[in-house]
Parts: structure tokens; sequence; C-alpha cells
């Protein structure tokens, strides 16, 4: 008798750790809006193009690392994508002007691209069991909330130390060093039901054909705008809007006695939150429809939304927003991908997720463009909240037609 295969695996202590180091850097970006744009006079909307731009070419990348890991392979995708990531940040901190830091951040975008979910899920998904892939996949998206809650809070710190130019050259060692985990990354090719013989070209041809495969995409791109706004704005956001931390209070006897540094705390306090969602959507995804739970997700982000912007902000309204939304912060992100293996298999799911993560991605795109261009329009962010909860609210009535079942099946 088989023994039954365990959750934690070589394979998922590997990702975790790739993804954890990828996304504590990623999330860190909001940290120097506002040091970048003082050194150089810029407009906050300059500096926030070139975070859309990375966005932007992580969602374009992603579709193109997942063909890549299935041609020639997972961990020499992953090199790659180590690679460009270090060589983006590095050239990053000589850049002077906007449009070579925009430049730049499309070298950063691919290189998030090779070394985040796309590559990674798709090998976490098949090398975990039919019993253990949603928990898999939902530890693995975890490990991106474990890098966010210490990435902003890092970059904040060296910033008191050293050089934001310093900073990019430090995050790019931190990047080369995933490679050490890369002789974990051997995953059994699996098959998530019936052998699918057909070609990547055919598979995804059926995909796009597939109404509930554009319902996922169009979802999905709710979760890129709320995520690349709030990442690259919040910390400038509580900076300026928020009201003083108390000098007698717990905060500032935590060492938390500026506006700026509640603001990176935020983004970690997000983090830490969305560890239990994500791990509580992947329990969920085993036992109840992914398309009404994500549904759910994106209602309640659309709620936790409106009423803060709809309440003075405050250090406690911060943090209260802060854990209610990192709660939802990147739960949908098992749940679609675990949709998007369960309709159409595991062979391509790296491409086919590629392509609904590029969906997300134009949402960040325009997030935290919009963010920026808002902020130096009219001095700031209420509109771009507004079009978020909006747009959350869409999400969530679109994933309701989705049709799961699978289509190789059918």
């Amino acid at each position: 008798m088989d023994r039954p295969s365990p959750l934690m695996s070589p394979v998922l202590i590997a990702a975790c750790a790739i993804i954890m180091v990828s996304f504590a850097i990623r999330a860190a970006f909001g940290v120097f809006q506002i040091p970048i744009a003082e050194e150089f006079g810029w407009l906050r909307a300059e500096f926030s193009l070139a975070i859309a731009i990375q966005n932007l070419a992580w969602g374009i990348g992603q579709p193109i690392f997942g063909a890549i890991a299935e041609k020639i392979g997972d961990r020499k995708a992953i090199v790659i994508g180590a690679l460009v990531y270090a060589a983006g940040l590095v050239l990053s901190s000589f850049a002077v002007t906007p449009g070579a830091h925009q430049v730049y951040e499309i070298l950063v975008g691919f290189g998030i691209a090779g070394t985040g979910f796309g590559v990674i899920l798709a090998v976490v998904g098949r090398a975990s069991s039919d019993e253990h892939r949603s928990m898999s996949l939902a530890v693995a998206t975890a490990a991106g909330s474990a890098g966010q809650i210490f990435g902003p809070p890092l970059a904040e710190a060296l910033l008191t130390v050293t050089s934001w130019q310093m900073v990019f050259v430090i995050f790019a060692g931190m990047v080369l060093s995933v490679l050490l985990v890369l002789p974990l990354m051997r995953a059994p090719v699996r098959s998530g039901g019936p052998v699918i013989e057909e070609s990547m070209g055919a598979i995804v041809g059926k995909a796009l054909r597939d109404p509930s495969f554009t319902l996922i995409f169009l979802g999905f791109f709710s979760c890129g705008y709320q995520l690349g706004f709030i990442t690259a704005h919040f910390p400038a956001f509580v900076t300026e809007m928020c009201g003083p931390i108390d000098p007698g209070g717990m905060l500032y006897g935590m060492g938390i006695t500026s506006t700026s540094a509640l603001g990176a705390v935020a983004i970690s306090a997000i983090g830490f939150a969305n560890i239990v969602g994500t791990l509580t959507a992947g329990y969920l995804g085993k036992r109840y429809t992914k398309k009404y739970l994500l549904a759910g997700i994106y209602t309640l982000r659309t709620f936790v939304a409106a009423a803060f912007i709809m309440t003075p902000i405050t250090p406690a309204t911060v943090l209260l927003f802060s854990v209610g939304m990192g709660s939802l912060w990147l739960a949908t992100v098992p749940l679609t991908s675990g949709l998007v293996a369960q309709l159409y298999g595991l062979r391509y799911m790296g491409t086919l997720y590629g392509i609904v993560f590029f969906s997300h991605q134009l949402g960040s795109f325009l997030g935290v463009w919009l963010g920026g261009r808002m902020y130096d329009a009219y001095g700031d962010y209420n509109a771009v909240w507004w079009i978020g909860v909006g747009v959350g609210a869409f999400s969530a009535i679109v994933h309701l037609p989705v049709k799961e079942k699978r289509l190789a099946a059918a």
C-alpha cells in the first residue's frame, strides 16, 4: 500500500525560499517612492510610472517564462529570471533620470516573472499530489507574503544607514542567493487526471475560446489594480495623510515614531495577515467551489477599501485596514491558479496561468500609474481608491458564471 505523500517537500521548501526573496524586494519599491522623488525633484508620477512599467513587464514576462520553463526546464528559467532581476536592480542604482528608471524596471519586471508565481506555482502544482495541491499552492503563495513582511522594513532600515542606490545593490545580491536552492527544484511530472496529449498551442487555443477562461482573465484585473496601487503608494499615502503617532501610545513605544515608519510597517502587516488568509483560502479551495470563494474575497475587499477611505486616516485605521486587506491580499492566487489547473490540466499550467496573470499586471500597471497621476493632479489618492472599489465589485460579479468543469474531459 502506497504511503500518503507529505505536504512539505524539498520542491515546496525551495519554491517558498525563491518566492519569499523575490516578493520581499518587489514589495519594498513603495518605500523608495518619496526618497527618490525628493533626491531628483521628480513628480510623483515619474517614479510611479517606473513601478507601473515594472508591473506591466512582469505581466508580459509571466507567460513567456512559463513557456520557457516548459520548453527548456523550470530551473533554467529561474536562473534566467534571477540574473535579469539582479541586472535590473544594479542598473537602476545608477539611474538619474525618470526615463532610465523606467527602462531598467522592464528588466526588474521580467526578473520577477522568472522568479515569481507563474513558474514556481507550476512546479509546485506538478510536484504535489491531488490531495495536497490546493494547500501546496497556498503555502507557496503565503511565502510571498512572508517576504512582504520583512522586505519593506528592511528597505526602510537600510535607508537609514546607506543610500537607496546601495540598497538596490544589496537587493540584487539577495536575488542571486536564491540560486543556491535550485538543486531542490526537481518536480516529477504528475497527471492531474486524464493525460493530455495535445500540444501547448492546442490547449492554449481551447482555453482562449472558453468563456470561463475569459471571465477568470477579466476577474484577475482588479486584484492587480488593488495590489499594485497599495504596494506602490500606501507607504507614501500613510506618510502624508495619516494622523500623527501618539508619543504615549503603544506604536511609539514599539519604535514606530513616524508615519513613514508606519507606512512600511503597514505593508508588513498586510503580508503577515495574508499568510493566514492565503492558507485559509487554500484549505477552503479543497472543499468548496473556487469561483464562489473568489467572488466572496473580492466582495470583502470592496467593503474593506470603501470603509477605510470613508473614515479618518489614523494609525489605528491604517493597521485595521492592513489586517483586513491583508487577509484577502493574495488569497485569490491559489484559488485562481488552482482553478486554471482544474479546468485545463497541469501540463501547460505555467503558460495558461501566465496569460491570466497578464490581466492582473495590466491592473497593477493602471493602479500604480493612476496613483501617481491622480496625486500630481489633485494632491490626493481619493479617486484611485474609489476606482479600486468599483473594479473589486466587478470582479466579484464576473466570477459567478465561471463553469468549473475540466475542458480536456469535456
